[in-house]
């Protein structure tokens, strides 16, 4: 099984879309480990968005993601970072395809609602930015055997 990070950002939450979101990603199948609101800090941010540091789009990332709640999420399953991605939908969601989170619920690429690991290695440090291990729930959901041979 496979671990990945998951935001929704101050846009998703804005519009109360947590509830929906993480609908989704459970019927799917995908099993949620870890979870919290929070408000993202600058240095936070930074250290988030650091690969961007010399585009010019960078502060609008920041300034964004610190504008408001945020709700953090770790998800587990089978193939889950691409899995995610594809159920996210394309970053301009003008581009995104009807039925992603993206495509049914943005239309700005600066207001697209989610945030997602693009891989393994961006998945293991994001995660290591927003949780503790200590805040990563170890569990065996009794409904995997009707999900995984």
């Amino acid at each position: 099984m496979q671990r990945t990070f998951l935001a929704i950002k101050p846009d998703g939450v804005q519009r109360a879309l947590v509830g929906k979101i993480i609908s989704r990603l459970e019927e799917r199948g995908f099993k949620l480990v870890g979870l919290k609101l929070m408000k993202v800090s600058v240095e936070l941010a930074e250290k988030h968005y650091g690969e961007h540091k010399s585009k010019p789009f960078f502060k609008g990332l920041v300034d964004f993601i610190t504008s408001g709640p945020i709700v953090a999420m770790v998800w587990e399953g089978k193939d889950a970072i691409n899995s995610l991605r594809k159920m996210m939908g394309k970053t301009n969601p003008l581009d995104a395809e009807l039925g992603t989170i993206r495509g049914d619920f943005a239309i700005d690429i600066g207001r697209n609602v989610v945030h997602g690991s693009d891989g393994p290695e961006s998945a293991e440090r994001e995660i290591g930015l927003f949780f503790k291990n200590e805040e990563l729930i170890e569990w065996n959901p009794d409904i995997r055997k009707w999900i995984y041979e």
